[in-house]
């Protein structure tokens, strides 16, 4: 059983109801690249690996998804935004996620994430390791 957070880990301090869990849900597509995105982390966070596979593009999904296990995601700062708006096809969010390895140790992901449109709804595609 996966604990739903209060407030939504993705970084926005709003309630999660309000916030991530309605698209982790699919009772809302997010509205921008950087919604997907904040919506991705938090399913990373939560083990959401049904999630996590659908929100990948169709053609640039591995076959296996499912967020790594022995993770730890702290927090979630959003470092640019490039398109990914309502009204775009494309766009890409820079960010760094921090999180802490099984051992206690401290690291963090710093990616710049493509994501496009497919059948309407935004996917991510591929990011780069910055």
């Amino acid at each position: 059983m996966v604990l739903v957070p209060q407030t939504c880990p993705c970084g926005t301090s709003k309630d999660y109801a309000e916030c991530c869990g309605p698209v982790l849900a699919g009772q809302r597509a997010a509205s921008t690249a950087e919604a997907l995105m904040r919506s991705r982390y938090t399913a990373f966070v939560l083990g959401n690996d049904a999630y996590l596979a659908a929100s990948w593009h169709s053609q640039a999904r591995p076959d296996d998804a499912s967020a790594p296990t022995g993770i730890d995601w702290r927090r979630l700062r959003i470092r640019d935004t490039q398109g990914g708006g309502p009204d775009d096809e494309t766009g890409v969010v820079e960010f760094i996620a921090h999180f802490r390895t099984a051992d206690g140790s401290r690291d963090f992901l710093h990616e710049r994430s493509e994501f496009v449109r497919e059948n309407g709804h935004w996917v991510y595609v591929s990011g780069d390791i910055l």
